[in-house]
């Protein structure tokens, strides 16, 4: 029912009469009148949703008659219901008719009713939402940045070779104090409030991985064999996780890897090569690769940071507020003023950066097609060790989609940016960076276009937060509604 009624009243240009007041360059006020003619199809909406619910002897569901609804259920009561279930279309349509763009939740106020006897009367609603701000993009072409430059030593491929002799390596027992990056054999035992609440038995621990509990690796640095020490430090899982436990460990054994020669024999083990020459050849060409796309990634950092000093982002105060209280909450530190105001520094910078992007997606109509959102969501799944198919689902059940629309968009409009702006490297050469900067063809990108509109609709009116995923309130949000109740002295 409630879809029939948006369409009808959607098919209406003039549904409502709207006055837009601009309270902050993040905050705007809607007046919207609505007449007892446009209020009808609500009117006629609540009756038959009324019908359905409610149980009258002699009546089948569905078929009350009006006049015995309002006498058994009251025409204050179809009045309100009236109002709940057309509010949401009446604020689309308003925000739609006058170019808003909000961002946060809407907050609703009705501010006049119309007459309960005959529904004679205008509607009169009050709806205040955080919107976008204005933004005045820079010249883009004046931008200049610099990266390092992309110089590969010997050092750097021999770390490479280093590394890759070390995934053949062996691990061998040495009698001699632990160091970074031995493995040990360790016991643990962990006690909150004298009570033991978790221990693991001679586990293996590669020491500076800082994968196992905080401060283990200052705590197992020269123990030998033999030695136990203890420290504070709060647990990473468990029913306790988070909370501070004394941390008992003993070192059973000390390991180091031995790595193989680097010579022909092991060129021809770990990869396809015959000579060592040739492999070290291969991880030459693979470091010089990793490290122009260390550029790529500096030039796109420096980027971002250059545009946000270059361009005013005001971002509603709310906005960051319950991004932040979200953030905290998750992690059960809501009382932690410090991190409180690390996680509110870095949710302002992330909404400034999805604003500014969002503009440049817009001036320059970018458009997300059906495959480039589908590789975005198999990279994200990967980066969570997730089934794709899972992966999308739980997006799609926590409405997060038109959030994952927006930031391919957002990716795709960062990439035209970095194609106008100077690129020089630490040496004042040019750095070619056509792999970051290029962008589908305008064909490729619409040819399935519309597969995503409305996600992409959806995105453009909530910007993603950068922890997905949780995101922040979308302008497809219904009004927060501050007062619907029917006042007794209007009756």
């Amino acid at each position: 029912m409630r879809e029939d009624h948006r369409s009808n009243i959607q098919e209406n240009p003039d549904i409502v009469k709207t006055t837009v007041e601009k309270l902050s360059p993040t905050r705007t006020k809607l007046v919207i009148s609505v007449t007892p003619e446009e209020l009808q199809p609500s009117i006629k909406h609540a009756y038959e949703h009324i019908a359905e619910q409610v149980t009258i002897p002699g009546f089948r569901k569905g078929k009350v008659p009006a006049p015995i609804i309002d006498q058994r259920v009251g025409k204050a009561a179809v009045l309100e219901h009236a109002v709940n279930e057309g509010l949401d279309g009446f604020y689309r349509q308003a925000v739609e008719e006058n170019d808003v763009r909000p961002l946060g939740r809407p907050e609703a106020d009705i501010t006049e009713w119309p007459n309960e006897k005959d529904f004679s009367g205008d509607l009169l609603l009050t709806i205040e939402v955080d919107v976008r701000p204005e933004v005045t993009l820079p010249s883009f072409d004046d931008i200049s940045i610099t990266v390092d430059a992309a110089e590969v030593s010997v050092d750097d491929v021999e770390e490479e070779l280093d590394r890759l002799r070390s995934r053949f390596g062996t691990l061998v027992t040495v009698d001699r104090p632990a160091k970074n990056g031995d493995f040990a054999q360790i016991d643990l035992v962990a006690m909150i409030g004298g009570e033991e609440v978790d221990t693991a038995a001679n586990i293996s621990y590669e020491i500076g991985s800082g994968e196992l509990i905080e401060g283990i690796d200052e705590a197992l640095d020269t123990l030998t064999a033999g030695e136990t020490t203890t420290f504070e430090a709060p647990l990473m899982g468990g029913d306790h996780e988070g909370e501070n436990a004394q941390i008992t460990v003993t070192v059973n054994a000390v390991k180091e890897r031995e790595l193989p020669e680097a010579d022909d024999d092991f060129a021809q083990i770990a990869s396809e090569f015959d000579t060592i020459g040739e492999l070290r050849q291969s991880l030459r060409t693979q470091v010089e690769r990793a490290k122009v796309f260390g550029q790529g990634t500096a030039a796109r950092d420096q980027l971002v940071d250059k545009l946000l000093e270059l361009v005013e982002i005001p971002v509603p105060a709310q906005l960051v507020e319950d991004e932040v209280h979200r953030h905290l909450e998750q992690e059960n530190r809501l009382e932690d003023d410090v991190h409180r105001a690390e996680v509110t520094e870095s949710s302002e910078k992330t909404f400034r950066t999805q604003i500014l992007l969002d503009e440049v997606a817009q001036e320059n109509d970018v458009k997300v097609s059906q495959d480039e959102l589908t590789q975005y969501l198999i990279q994200g799944a990967g980066q969570y060790g997730m089934d794709p198919n899972e992966f999308v689902k739980i997006l799609s059940e926590n409405g997060q989609i038109p959030s994952m629309v927006g930031e391919v968009a957002r990716n795709k409009a960062l990439a035209i940016i970095l194609g106008k702006v100077k690129v020089v490297d630490s040496n004042g050469k040019p750095v070619d960076l056509a792999e970051f900067t290029a962008i589908a063809e305008d064909a490729d990108a619409t040819e399935d276009a519309d597969a995503t509109e409305d996600d992409a609709v959806a995105a453009d009116e909530a910007p993603a937060g950068d922890e997905a995923p949780a995101e922040a309130p979308a302008a497809e949000e219904k009004p927060k509604k501050r007062s619907t109740k029917k006042k007794a002295d209007d009756k």
